[in-house]
């Protein structure tokens, strides 16, 4: 079998992640990001689900994730999965559409699966431009011009990409974001949003694509991702976001984010000798 081989870098002049994943069998679960995914495919076949809508994607195909894209996927032909992406946090995303719109708003993507041979090509460069540590301003040329093809072929306000959601489902995933690191109970979300435990789960799953639960991990992994960032320990880091040890971190945090969060903290740790 093919061995396993994932790499992931932090651009601190572009402000986000780039990744590679090679010979990859891992399916990932349903969950969302809070920052944009621009990825592509290079080799393998998977069965993508985003949004509550069902596709295969292969060799050539663009993936747009919008914050909040609800998705999860598998491989689907038995072979092994070849993926770049890049991370985008809003911050970053917000500072390149006001360069090129001049407006201060977040754009947003209206399909979550292009096919678009021109834009694989700037991806492909971009990406490994990054991979490669260069200094130079290509990388933001470039950067810039593939989010200006991407607004102008693909984009919209960020606002309509969302779903509309309930105001008791907005109240329980406050709650949630303000209170990820305590033990949250089922009846402690249902007594914060007025709502009955069916009620609450068929809404939610409604409104977000995913249970309560799986929101709340996702929360806490996210900021996870944060504070690994900053060098604290995976010990420390799974205390301070709410999981019950170390081991129960260490497995969801590779199931979310394909590496252990140890590999991912040793990411800035290197970017930061580095400079």
């Amino acid at each position: 079998m093919q061995k396993e081989i994932r790499t992931v870098c932090y651009d601190k002049n572009l402000r986000l992640e780039a990744y590679r994943f090679e010979g990859i069998v891992q399916p990932f679960p349903n969950h969302f990001h809070d920052y944009y995914v621009i990825g592509f495919i290079e080799a393998g076949e998977r069965c993508l689900s985003c949004k509550n809508k069902e596709y295969t994607i292969g060799q050539g195909n663009i993936l747009l994730f919008n914050p909040n894209d609800n998705h999860s996927c598998v491989q689907c032909d038995g072979r092994t999965l070849d993926y770049r992406g890049l991370n985008i946090p809003k911050e970053t995303m917000l500072s390149l559409a006001e360069e090129i719109t001049g407006s201060g708003t977040l754009p947003g993507f209206s399909e979550n699966v292009i096919t678009n041979a021109e834009l694989k090509g700037y991806l492909h460069s971009l990406h490994q431009i990054i991979m490669d540590g260069s200094k130079g301003f290509e990388k933001e040329e470039m950067l810039l011009s593939i989010i200006s093809l991407l607004i102008e072929q693909y984009g919209q306000a960020f606002s309509s990409c969302a779903s509309s959601w309930d105001k008791k489902i907005e109240d329980a995933c406050a709650f949630m974001a303000e209170h990820f690191t305590e033990h949250i109970t089922l009846e402690n979300l249902c007594k914060y949003s007025n709502m009955s435990k069916s009620t609450l789960l068929r809404a939610f799953i409604k409104s977000k694509g995913l249970t309560p639960y799986r929101y709340l991990q996702t929360i806490r992994i996210g900021k996870a991702k944060e504070l690994l960032e900053k060098g604290i320990s995976p010990i420390d880091v799974a205390l301070q976001t709410g999981f019950s040890d170390q081991s129960h971190f260490t497995n969801f945090f590779h199931t979310f984010i394909g590496l252990s969060p140890a590999a991912y903290k040793r990411i800035f740790r290197e970017d930061d000798k580095n400079d």
